[in-house]
C-alpha cells in the first residue's frame, strides 16, 4: 500500500472514532436526561400516591356507615380512581417548542404587514384616481369658455351669412370640440324649463313669465356641465318669481 493510501487509512479511520465518540457522548448526555426526568416523576408520584392512600382509606370508613347501596358507588368510584392516577401519572406536561413560537409569531407579523401594505396600496390607488379626475376637471373648466365663445360666435352670424364657408368650418369645429368633450365626461346640464335646483343651477336673477310656473327656470344665461357624476360649473339662470 502507498503512503498516501495510508494516509487516506488512518484519516478515515480518525473520522470513524471521532464520529463514534460523539454518538456516545450524545447518547450519554441523552441517558442522563432520561434518568433526571425519571427522578421528577418518582419525586412527583409520592405525594399523590399518599394523597390517594388517604382518600382510599376516607372512603373506606365512609362505606363502612353507609348502606350497600352507597358501596356499589364508591367501589365504582374507586374503580375509575386508579385509570385516573395512571393518567395523572404517566402524562406528560406539554412542553411549547420556542422555536415553533418564533415561527408563528414571524408568521403572524408578516400577514398583518401584507394586510396593510394592501390597505395602503388600495388607499394611495383611490387617491391617485382622485387628483387625477381632480385635475382633469380643472383642465376641462378652463376649456368652457372657449367653448361659450363658439356659440357667441355662432350665435352672432347672420341669417344670410350661415351657408357660407366660414360660418359652417367654425361650426364644425365646435361640433368636433363638443364631440371631444363628450367623450371624456362633459355633459350640458339641462335648465331651461326645468325647477330651479340649487345643486346644478345659479340664480342670478329674477325672470317674468307668463309660460313658466313660479319656481321654474326661465332664462339661461351661461350653460352649465356636469363632469360624469359632479358639477363642472354650474348654471347661470333667470328664475320666475
Amino acid at each position: 500500500m502507498s503512503e498516501v493510501n495510508k494516509k487516506h487509512a488512518s484519516s478515515s479511520k480518525a473520522g470513524r472514532t471521532n464520529d463514534e465518540k460523539v454518538r456516545e457522548e450524545v447518547l450519554e448526555e441523552i441517558m442522563e436526561e432520561l434518568e433526571e426526568e425519571a427522578k421528577e416523576n418518582e419525586v412527583n408520584k409520592k405525594p399523590e400516591a399518599e394523597k390517594a392512600e388517604d382518600s382510599s382509606d376516607k372512603e373506606a370508613s365512609e362505606t363502612s356507615k353507609e348502606p350497600e347501596d352507597s358501596k356499589v358507588e364508591v367501589n365504582a368510584s374507586e374503580e375509575e380512581a386508579p385509570e385516573e392516577k395512571k393518567k395523572g401519572l404517566f402524562s406528560k406536561k406539554e412542553k411549547k417548542n420556542p422555536l415553533q413560537e418564533k415561527v408563528d409569531e414571524l408568521n403572524d407579523r408578516v400577514l398583518r404587514q401584507m394586510a396593510e401594505f394592501e390597505n395602503f396600496r388600495n388607499r394611495t390607488d383611490k387617491e391617485k384616481a382622485q387628483q387625477f379626475e381632480m385635475g382633469q376637471a380643472n383642465i376641462l373648466e378652463k376649456l368652457l369658455p372657449i367653448v361659450d365663445n363658439f356659440e357667441r360666435g355662432l350665435a352672432a352670424v347672420p341669417e344670410e351669412e350661415k351657408d357660407g364657408a366660414f360660418a359652417e368650418g367654425m361650426n364644425k369645429i365646435y361640433k368636433q370640440l363638443m364631440k371631444q368633450l363628450e367623450d371624456l365626461g362633459v355633459t350640458p346640464i339641462e335648465a331651461l324649463g326645468k325647477e330651479f335646483d340649487p345643486n346644478f343651477h345659479n340664480a342670478v336673477m329674477q325672470v317674468e313669465s307668463q309660460e313658466y310656473e313660479s319656481g321654474v327656470v326661465a332664462q339661461e344665461l351661461q350653460k352649465g356641465y356636469m363632469f360624469h357624476d359632479t358639477v363642472l360649473r354650474h348654471s347661470m339662470v333667470g328664475v320666475t318669481p
